[in-house]
C-alpha cells in the first residue's frame, strides 16, 4: 500500500473515532467537579468561594481576596491541592498502563501490575522499610526508591524470561505470574524476619495517598507526562495490534517494537506510581473497560479518556477514603479493591471462553 494509501485510511479511522467537542467538554468538567469536591472535603471545613478564588488567582492579572485564614491556606495548598494532583497523576498513570498491558496482550483483564510490578514494588518497599537507612535522592526517600527499583526490575526480568520464552504473549504473561510468586515468597521471608516492621509493611502495601507538601508531585509528574506522550504516539499501532501480527505488517505497523515500547512505558509508569502512593489495585482494569464499553474500542479515544478518567476515578475513590470513616481515614487500596474485585469477577464471566 502506498503512503498516501496509509494516510486515507489512517483518516478515514479517525474521522470515524473522532471524539465530539461535547464528549470533551462533559469529560473535563466531570473530572474538574471531582477535583474541586475533593478540595472542599476534609476535617477542617473550607469556603468553596474561597477555594475557587484562591485557584483564580493563579491566573496572569487576577486578583481576587479569598478572605482564607493562615491556616486554611496552609491546609489548602500544603495538604488538599497536592494529595488531589497526586492522586490525579497516580490514577491516571495506572489507567493508561492498564489500557496499554490490555492492548498489547489482547487482554481485558490485563493490569499494570501483570509483570510482577507489584510483587517487585513490595519487595523493595520492604527492604527499605526493615533497613532503616535515611536516603533522600531527589525527593526519593528509600521506600519510594526501593518501590521504583523493584517493581522496573520485576518488569525486566519477566520480560527477558518471557522473551527467552519464545516472546509470545503467553509466555510473558506466564513469566510475569513466576516472577510475581517468586519475588512475593522473599518478601514474605522478610516481613517474617522482622516483625516489628510488619504494620508499617502492610500499611504500604495496600495503598496510601500521603504528601509532604508537593515533593510526591516533582516526582511523578514528568514521568507520568513522558510515559503519556509515548502511549498516545502509539495509539495507532495499538489499535493495529487488535488484528494478526501479518495483518499489522501489512498495514504499516511494527507489532514487535510496539510490544517493547509499549511494556517499557508502562512498566515506567507502574513504577512510579507505586514508588509513591503504594500498591492500588484494579484501576488499571477498571477505568479502560468501562471506556471501552461505553466509547468503543479505538485507541484513539482509549488513551486520552484513561487519562482523565483515571485520574478523576481514583480522586473519587480517595473521597471516599477520606468520608466514610471521618475522622479516620481508610487506606485507598481498600476503596479501589472493593469496587474492583466484584468488576474484575464480572469481566471475568462476561469474558468467558474469550480471554
Amino acid at each position: 500500500m502506498s503512503n498516501s494509501g496509509f494516510q486515507n485510511s489512517d483518516l478515514a479511522v479517525s474521522n470515524v473515532f473522532r471524539t465530539s467537542f461535547v464528549l470533551k467538554l462533559i469529560s473535563i468538567i466531570m473530572v474538574l467537579s471531582i477535583m474541586f469536591s475533593a478540595l472542599l472535603i476534609g476535617v477542617v471545613p473550607i469556603s468553596s468561594i474561597g477555594i475557587l478564588y484562591e485557584i483564580l488567582n493563579i491566573l496572569p492579572l487576577v486578583t481576587l481576596e479569598s478572605e482564607l485564614t493562615e491556616m486554611e491556606l496552609v491546609i489548602l495548598w500544603q495538604w488538599r491541592f497536592p494529595r488531589v494532583i497526586l492522586a490525579f497523576f497516580v490514577g491516571a498513570s495506572l489507567a493508561v498502563s492498564g489500557a496499554g498491558f490490555q492492548g498489547i496482550f489482547r487482554n481485558p483483564l490485563a493490569d499494570p501490575f501483570l509483570l510482577g510490578a507489584a510483587a517487585g514494588a513490595g519487595l523493595g518497599a520492604t527492604f527499605a522499610m526493615v533497613s532503616k537507612i535515611e536516603f533522600v535522592f531527589f525527593n526519593f526517600d528509600l521506600v519510594s526508591f526501593g518501590a521504583f527499583g523493584g517493581a522496573l526490575g520485576a518488569t525486566c526480568l519477566a520480560v527477558f524470561v518471557g522473551r527467552a520464552a519464545g516472546n509470545a504473549p503467553a509466555a510473558l504473561l506466564l513469566a510475569g505470574v513466576a516472577t510475581a510468586a517468586f519475588l512475593t515468597a522473599c518478601q514474605t521471608y522478610i516481613m517474617q524476619r522482622n516483625l516489628m516492621s510488619l504494620q508499617e509493611i502492610y500499611g504500604w502495601l495496600i495503598g496510601r495517598l500521603s504528601t509532604s507538601g508537593w515533593n510526591e508531585i516533582l516526582v511523578i509528574a514528568p514521568y507520568s507526562v513522558v510515559g503519556f506522550f509515548i502511549l498516545f504516539l502509539h495509539r495507532r499501532e495499538l489499535d493495529l495490534l487488535r488484528l494478526s501480527e501479518e495483518e499489522a505488517l501489512s498495514l504499516g505497523g511494527h507489532p514487535k517494537r510496539t510490544r517493547i515500547i509499549i511494556i517499557i512505558a508502562c512498566a515506567l509508569l507502574t513504577a512510579i506510581s507505586v514508588s509513591v502512593s503504594g500498591l492500588i489495585a484494579f484501576v488499571g482494569i477498571i477505568v479502560p473497560h468501562l471506556i471501552r464499553l461505553s466509547f468503543g474500542y479505538s485507541y484513539r479515544l482509549i488513551i486520552p479518556l484513561s487519562i482523565l478518567m483515571g485520574g478523576g476515578f481514583l480522586v473519587l475513590a480517595d473521597i471516599f477514603a477520606r468520608v466514610l470513616v471521618a475522622p479516620a481515614e481508610l487506606p485507598i487500596g481498600v476503596i479501589t479493591a472493593f469496587l474492583g474485585a466484584p468488576f474484575f469477577a464480572l469481566i471475568l464471566i462476561l469474558s468467558r471462553g474469550k480471554i
